[in-house]
């Protein structure tokens, strides 16, 4: 029996998905456990609890070393506020954990990949029940904590990969948490944001990725309505700078915002 502890770094989750969630995985996962935190329906503002109590809930999940792996109930904002105090709380059985996330959580990915910090895992959390057809998302990562690989990325090689949403990709450049980039596949995807956004923020990316093996584009959804159009789509624009730094672009993923985001293990050189 595999257990997964389930806690939200970020915004708080609905009791009405998470009950969604654990009777999908009660009816087809027998071999799964899963623990929703109580901190997972706190809600201090835009947060699921203040800093504090998303911190300590984290680090109560990571260190009980009755769990195997952590999942990350919902993205939003506000994972990267309590880095630091996972960092400096972490026990050894932190270590040994699959983290499985994506979007704002990319945060904690990203660091932990970094530090080293057990396995860090792109992929759907139990927030995507509510997309439309989230089942099928949400079964992706459960099979994944079986040990099923179906739901893996397709176009992923043996180069080491990363992913990760552009926005966090951006507020990580530079940082202590920010992991290497160095011959590493990225790929990103959006949700919610202009394509001029986008064109800005892939100035900033490629001018930092420069070293990478090469930009792969997944979903970028939800894009605003401007005043005018832009004159690109967001193919186009990721292809341009890439293209403009010297960096391969490598074609689309099926990651991002949507039923058919795909599992990313994060891996490195040495894996």
């Amino acid at each position: 029996m595999q257990r997964i502890a389930i806690c939200a770094p970020a915004t708080p989750l609905s009791r009405e998905y998470a009950e969604q969630v654990t009777a999908l995985a009660s009816a087809e996962f027998p071999s799964l456990e899963l623990v929703f935190h109580p901190q997972c329906y706190a809600q201090d503002g835009h947060f699921a609890g203040a800093d504090a109590v998303r911190a300590a809930a984290l680090l109560e999940c990571a260190n009980d070393p009755s769990f195997d792996a952590v999942w990350f109930a919902k993205g939003g904002y506000g994972s990267n506020r309590i880095i630091d105090s996972f960092v400096e709380g972490a026990k050894p059985p932190a270590h040994e954990k699959t983290y499985l996330g994506y979007s704002d959580c990319g945060f904690l990915l990203g660091s932990f990949h970094r530090l080293g910090v057990g396995k860090a895992v792109h992929g759907p959390m139990p927030v995507d029940i509510g997309r439309d057809g989230g089942e099928a998302a949400v079964r992706r990562s459960l099979r994944w904590f079986t040990g099923d690989k179906s739901g893996l990325e397709q176009s992923l090689d043996d180069r080491p990969t990363l992913a990760f949403n552009l926005t966090t990709l951006v507020a990580l450049l530079g940082h202590t948490h920010c992991p290497d980039f160095y011959q590493h596949v990225i790929i990103i995807e959006e949700v919610a944001e202009y394509l001029y956004a986008l064109d800005r923020m892939m100035f900033a990316v490629t001018h930092d990725l420069h070293h990478c093996a090469g930009i792969r584009l997944g979903e970028v959804t939800a894009i605003p309505e401007n005043d005018r159009p832009f004159g690109a789509s967001a193919e186009e624009i990721v292809e341009d700078w890439c293209t403009r730094r010297g960096i391969p672009y490598l074609g689309r993923a099926q990651i991002g915002h949507t039923a058919d985001n795909h599992i990313v293990p994060f891996t490195s050189l040495s894996d």
